[in-house]
């Protein structure tokens, strides 16, 4: 069967319609369908034009309205029948995001396709907790792992990762929290090594929690921290408060010293 579309996988960045890239709105404004993802600020939807046609895939935690299989599906049907179809998606569609294996599936189709990057939340969206995951003075490189991985796959060696020097990013990690703390300080980490959540990153309703690894978890617990939220263990941790440029009247912040 003769494909007459293109599929466009759009990085909507990390919440912030702000942070939307010039191409990414571009796809959107030209967009004959967008299927869209739980984490896409749905004010972006706006931009699309009237005869587009939005459909929802999002994932909850634990909860996925529609699996990965259905998706794939809904790519190929689309893109036999219309132009442009976008498949929109929070932060950077390679940056866990299941991009990848979405375009494997066009690409076993022979479905023309284009990937369009988006800010990641795992750098954005700490920037905008005034978190650099980089710094020459406290870390000269970064990891970012994910919390969740797919069932029946062998878990992260948190233990090994506690080894690591510099910035340790953890995104969809809430839900094994208290595994991750105990398996990082098992493997080594100082219970005194400065941590934050950063809850709903660029978004209006941003959090920021700031303490140390061996309080993390309880600190978590007491503010109510519910995904989605990253995780960030490192000293860059220590420069929130000074390099923050979002007014604590606009972000709620929760703190311990951990200088």
């Amino acid at each position: 069967m003769k494909n007459s579309g293109k599929v466009w996988l759009v990085g909507a960045g990390p919440g912030d319609i702000t942070l939307l890239t010039l191409k990414a709105l571009q796809c959107i404004q030209q967009a004959d369908v967008i299927i869209y993802d739980r984490l896409v600020n749905p004010k972006i939807l706006d931009g699309c034009s009237v005869n587009c046609t939005c459909i929802n895939v999002g994932k909850s935690p634990g909860y996925h309205c529609v699996p990965q299989e259905e998706i794939n599906a809904l790519l190929i049907q689309h893109a036999r029948t219309h132009r442009n179809i976008v498949r929109l998606k929070g932060g950077d569609p390679y940056v866990f995001g299941r991009g990848a294996e979405e375009v494997e599936c066009l690409v076993e189709e022979g479905i023309a396709f284009e990937v369009v990057p988006g800010i990641s939340s795992a750098i954005g969206g700490l920037a905008c907790a005034g978190i650099p995951v980089t710094h020459r003075d406290l870390a000269s490189g970064f990891h970012v792992v994910t919390g969740h991985t797919r069932e029946g796959n062998q878990q992260q060696d948190w233990r090994q990762l506690a080894k690591l020097n510099g910035t340790l990013v953890i995104v969809m990690g809430i839900a094994n929290l208290p595994f991750i703390c105990e398996e990082l300080l098992m493997g080594g980490k100082s219970p005194d090594t400065p941590a934050a959540i950063v809850m709903s990153a660029t978004r209006e309703n941003q959090r920021r929690l700031t303490c140390t690894l061996g309080t993390l978890l309880t600190k978590a617990q007491e503010a109510n921290i519910v995904p989605p939220a990253l995780i960030v263990v490192g000293d860059v941790v220590r420069l929130s408060d000074r390099l923050s440029f979002i007014p604590e009247v606009m972000e709620r912040v929760y703190s311990e010293s951990c200088s």
